[in-house]
């Protein structure tokens, strides 16, 4: 019996279009004169400092910048940037620049899961605080309360199959009670390595009967009766 269900965001429960066409434009024009204007909070250095880390770089607010924004050009998924990205994102959500994007029957069947007593978590690439702006910002309303915990790159990479470990270890059940949800499949290869079920959604093409991982082009079509230990 599937007790807990992790899900992925981009493609899965939310287009990839509203990331890549609203979010990461918003994000790559705001983010050098946010950077400069916060560089001394408390939050933001040691962001930058991160940055500078990874990119091998002195410490520098200008370099720091080229290399974020370089990292979006680039659509890498990197801590420090994913932060700053949530907090750049979190002054659009509250200006009502945008609402977060979510798929209605990704909505409708995470609203029936929950009331079924089945414990919602999410993990993305984006920061935890970037999920629960989008999740928080939706046209549904407010609905991060259905969901009982938020994972990032914190946690590990998402093809990483020790990052999955780590998930049922936080959520405290056995892997084979858990389903990840997600459009990429070496993510799905990585959580199904750890035992867990893995469902791929492939919003914009036919699902192949023949794939690796049960394929569905939509959340009405999951099966969780289908699923045993």
């Amino acid at each position: 019996m599937i007790k807990a269900i992790v899900t992925d965001i981009e493609g899965t429960t939310s287009s990839l279009s509203f990331v890549k066409e609203i979010l990461f434009p918003y994000a790559r024009t705001i983010l050098p004169e946010y950077v400069r204007q916060h560089a001394q909070d408390a939050a933001i250095q040691p962001l930058i400092a991160d940055t500078c880390r990874e990119a091998g770089l002195d410490f520098n607010v200008e370099t720091a910048i080229t290399a974020l924004v370089r990292w979006i050009d680039e659509d890498k998924k990197i801590t420090p940037l994913k932060a700053l990205q949530g907090l750049i994102w979190k002054a659009g959500y509250d200006k009502g620049d945008f609402k977060g994007h979510l798929y209605p029957d990704a909505i409708a069947n995470l609203k029936a899961w929950h009331s079924r007593g089945i414990a919602l978590y999410v993990y993305s690439s984006g920061s935890v605080l970037a999920q629960k702006l989008l999740f928080g910002h939706t046209d549904d309303g407010d609905l991060t309360p259905l969901f009982s915990g938020f994972f990032d790159t914190n946690i590990g990479g998402k093809k990483e199959t020790e990052s999955y470990c780590k998930i049922a270890d936080e959520i405290g059940l056995p892997p084979n009670h858990i389903l990840f949800l997600s459009d990429i499949k070496e993510e799905l290869d990585a959580a199904k390595s750890a035992g867990f079920h893995t469902v791929w959604l492939t919003r914009d093409h036919e699902p192949n009967d023949h794939a690796e991982h049960c394929q569905v082009s939509n959340f009405d079509k999951i099966d969780l009766n289908s699923m045993t230990l």
